[in-house]
């Protein structure tokens, strides 16, 4: 039996927000079994809103994915929500001191290793999963994403396969595709740092958007070329950093998933639609809890070492 997760003790960090530009705590606190992801907005020593990580509270994806609740948000939850996805944590109370969580380097890396360092816990309570029996789609003119079933046989996780096109040199057609194994989310994908054109980011800076973005916390592309003078982490980070993405938008889903995405082209507005649509077809996946007898065997239900109850 998997059971829930949760962080051994606090921890925190202080970075810059990537589109308000203004300096930001963030406190990642351990939370009881059934609790779930929820975040908190500090203000001035104050709790001014509680949020849980779910696509309800969504209310805009134009930038980043943020959340909201009787007026107030918190933008740029989708690196975080990545990582504890990546690392299996499902319990956890974060508290912004401030409109948005922290850029830090652009990636979920930073996420990681706080949550390494705070160390993860086993709980008492057994873990439940959305596993896909159907298939759901949704599209966006030349864009789209599926989320369906994994094939009999394969390990009950989430699969994700990544499709990008770009009309720039550095980036053209990519495509990425991603398992859970061993430490992989870490190894592969929390250090895909997310990307942009020096003409969006000239154009959002002068009117007053991505104010914190530098080359620091994102792959910053001019005409031709990469302009970090540390290059590229992998020669496929764009659509690595896009597989990130989609394991925060879509844990918005409330449980972790069994099945395969894939996505072409996508964004975060994209992925929220898919999260609202499986949601709305209900009948397309079905809630198990590790333990239950699943296709007549307990030993069909697998799940790869990196969710189970080691702690890191």
């Amino acid at each position: 039996m998997f059971f829930q997760r949760t962080l051994k003790k606090e921890i925190s960090c202080v970075g810059i927000g990537l589109h308000s530009g203004a300096k930001v705590k963030l406190v990642l606190k351990p939370a009881p079994t059934g609790h779930g992801i929820i975040l908190q907005r500090v203000e001035a020593g104050r709790v001014v809103v509680t949020i849980p990580a779910l696509s309800e509270y969504v209310v805009d994806t134009s930038m980043a994915t943020t959340l909201g609740r009787g007026g107030k948000t918190i933008g740029t939850v989708e690196h975080l929500l990545s990582a504890f996805s990546g690392l299996g944590v499902d319990n956890v109370l974060i508290e912004v001191h401030g409109p948005e969580v922290p850029i830090m380097d652009g990636s979920a890396n930073p996420f990681v290793y706080l949550i390494k360092t705070a160390g993860v816990r086993r709980q008492v309570e057994a873990k439940s999963y959305m596993r896909m029996v159907g298939t759901v789609t949704v599209t966006d003119g030349d864009k789209w994403a599926r989320l369906g079933p994994q094939p009999p046989f394969a390990n009950a996780s989430l699969s994700i396969i990544s499709h990008i096109d770009f009309d720039h040199p550095v980036i053209g057609s990519q495509s990425y595709s991603f398992s859970f194994s061993d430490v992989s989310y870490d190894r592969q994908i929390s250090r895909a740092r997310t990307f942009g054109f020096l003409h969006e980011v000239e154009w959002l800076k002068a009117n007053n958007l991505a104010l914190g973005g530098s080359l620091d916390n994102a792959i910053v592309l001019d005409e031709f070329s990469v302009m970090n003078d540390d290059g590229l982490r992998f020669a496929d980070e764009f659509a690595r950093h896009k597989v990130l993405d989609c394991f925060g938008d879509v844990s918005l889903v409330g449980m972790p998933l069994i099945g395969v995405l894939e996505a072409n082209k996508t964004g975060h507005g994209l992925n929220h639609m898919l999260v609202q649509a499986v949601l709305a077809k209900s009948e397309s996946w079905e809630k198990v809890t590790t333990g239950e007898w699943l296709d007549g065997s307990t030993s069909s239900f697998t799940v790869p070492r990196l969710v189970m109850d080691e702690a890191y």
